[in-house]
């Protein structure tokens, strides 16, 4: 399973996320008090279904011999009148495929791993360890 940590930066809202081999910067906006040192969290959460969509059809189309040229993933989210998110994936690519090859590609869009998990959600614990100095 996968597994990251967080540590805080000197910068304000500014932290570090790892996975032990890679890094990058988490913070808000200027607007929300932030320094825009990084992607905000619901842009790292997007950012995560888009890859996770991106790599599962690129392994899809591969597998079936499909040529997808390059594939691009828009995914923006909104809040309906209940306040449930709501996100919305727009995909192209610049191989030429068939309404069918479109058809079955969504298909498979609709069941990548990380978009089951964020529509069926998952159930998230949280625990407090003092910090070793």
């Amino acid at each position: 399973m996968a597994q990251v940590t967080i540590e805080s930066t000197a910068d304000n809202y500014a932290h570090r996320i790892s996975n032990g081999l890679h890094t990058l910067l988490a913070d808000e906006p200027p607007r929300l008090g932030g320094k825009d040192a990084g992607m905000a969290p619901f842009d790292l959460y997007l950012a995560s279904l888009a890859a996770c969509t991106a790599i599962t059809l690129r392994m899809y189309a591969e597998k079936k011999g499909w040529e997808l040229g390059q594939l691009n993933a828009e995914l923006t989210s909104s809040r309906d009148e209940a306040g449930k998110l709501q996100v919305h994936r727009i995909l192209s690519a610049t191989g030429a495929l068939s309404r069918e090859q479109w058809d079955r590609l969504l298909d498979v869009a609709s069941r990548t791993p990380v978009t089951k998990v964020m529509s069926e959600g998952a159930v998230i614990t949280s625990e407090h360890r003092p910090l070793k100095s």
